[in-house]
């Protein structure tokens, strides 16, 4: 995870103060990337403990493509609570509804772009239309925020694949961590069901950022050296990415560093 932490260090170094939508204020630059081997390990931070059961349950909560918070309160994980309706916890065509149901308009039959894409991925992996996008402009008003991992891309190549995802919006602290697995982890998921080998992964950000109030935990994470990365384990019977349950994926030798508190910013 060197090339995390070489980008936090270049924010935190060169980074430009600017006003943001939450009013808390950031140190930010545009148009950075991180490239990450997947081969050598799952990428996972270990400088601070990141909290893997959220990042696997949010990515299976999107693969289930619902609009509210009810299967991700079910397992106990918070991190839309602050996003949700409190009293419904609809959060709005976010990534699931995207990804599993887009819909330019509201009498339009829906497109599954994830099944669309294994299905082309296994049939025409040389396509340069292995892509999904979250960005919806007819219906960004409906979203409770609208979608900071904007959309991905996949590239195979000799029984390998690399995904890519632009991030336009990108909490260098507390998001990208998260972002970085959560990708990882559904290249891991593309490939095994498509009997491939996850090879690259790359976050192309447009503004990256620190928040103001995260630049404490910044400098503590500049002076931990990173250990080394645990191992992804998935179950082998799962031939459907839609059938992947949290049971069917296990994290190996995770050991970082403790936990980083930081107030997130809504």
């Amino acid at each position: 995870m060197e090339a995390y932490i070489r980008l936090l260090k270049k924010v935190l170094l060169e980074g430009k103060p600017r006003k943001d939508r939450t009013g808390t204020g950031t140190f930010s630059l545009f148009g950075e990337q991180i490239h990450i081997d997947l081969q050598k390990g799952f990428p996972l931070l270990t400088t601070k403990e990141v909290h893997f059961p959220s990042i696997a349950h949010e990515l299976l909560w999107f693969l289930r493509g619902e609009d509210h918070i009810g299967y991700l309160r079910e397992n106990g994980i918070t991190i839309w609570d602050e996003w949700a309706d409190p009293k419904t916890g609809f959060v709005g065509p976010l990534y699931g509804t995207q990804w599993t149901r887009w819909k330019s308009s509201k009498d339009e039959k829906p497109v599954n772009q994830i099944e669309q894409l294994i299905r082309n991925i296994i049939h025409d992996p040389s396509s340069r239309r292995l892509l999904v996008s979250a960005w919806n402009v007819g219906l960004l008003n409906e979203m409770k925020l609208p979608p900071c991992h904007v959309l991905f891309q996949i590239f195979v190549e000799e029984g390998k694949i690399s995904c890519q995802c632009y991030q336009r919006s990108a909490d260098l602290f507390l998001g990208v961590p998260f972002n970085i697995a959560s990708y990882a982890l559904l290249t891991h998921l593309i490939a095994h069901i498509c009997n491939l080998t996850p090879d690259r992964l790359i976050l192309v950000f447009g503004d990256v950022h620190l928040y103001q109030n995260h630049l404490d935990q910044a400098e503590i994470q500049l002076k931990r050296s990173p250990r080394s990365l645990p191992r992804l384990e998935l179950k082998t019977g799962v031939r459907n990415i839609f059938d992947f349950s949290y049971e069917d994926i296990k994290l190996l030798n995770y050991h970082p560093y403790s936990r980083l508190r930081a107030d997130v910013s809504v």
